[in-house]
């Protein structure tokens, strides 16, 4: 599914044209986000809480040369599924 058939899906289960679904859905992503950049954590019962994540700085490889590299400490997103969402996946 792409946002294009999000937005559709949402504006044919709550009732809304697709402009108000697709502004609905922007309004949720940028909270979303400010939420994540701000270092908190949202959750939403039964569905799953998204949170975020430090990596430390490490070192790798190159895999095509072999070279030894630093790789640089980062923050990365995270979600993890709510008892509900893992329910409903597992009944079929």
């Amino acid at each position: 599914m792409n946002k294009s058939e999000l937005v559709s899906a949402i504006a044919e289960e709550a009732q809304l044209t697709k402009v108000e679904a697709d502004k609905s859905l922007k309004g949720i992503l940028d909270a979303l986000t400010d939420c994540l950049a701000g270092g908190d954590k949202l959750t939403l019962v039964g569905f799953g809480t998204f949170s975020v994540s430090e990596r430390g700085a490490r070192s790798g490889q190159n895999p095509q040369t072999g070279k030894k590299i630093e790789i640089p400490a980062s923050v990365a997103p995270k979600f993890k599924a709510g008892n509900t969402l893992k329910a409903l996946l597992n009944e079929k």
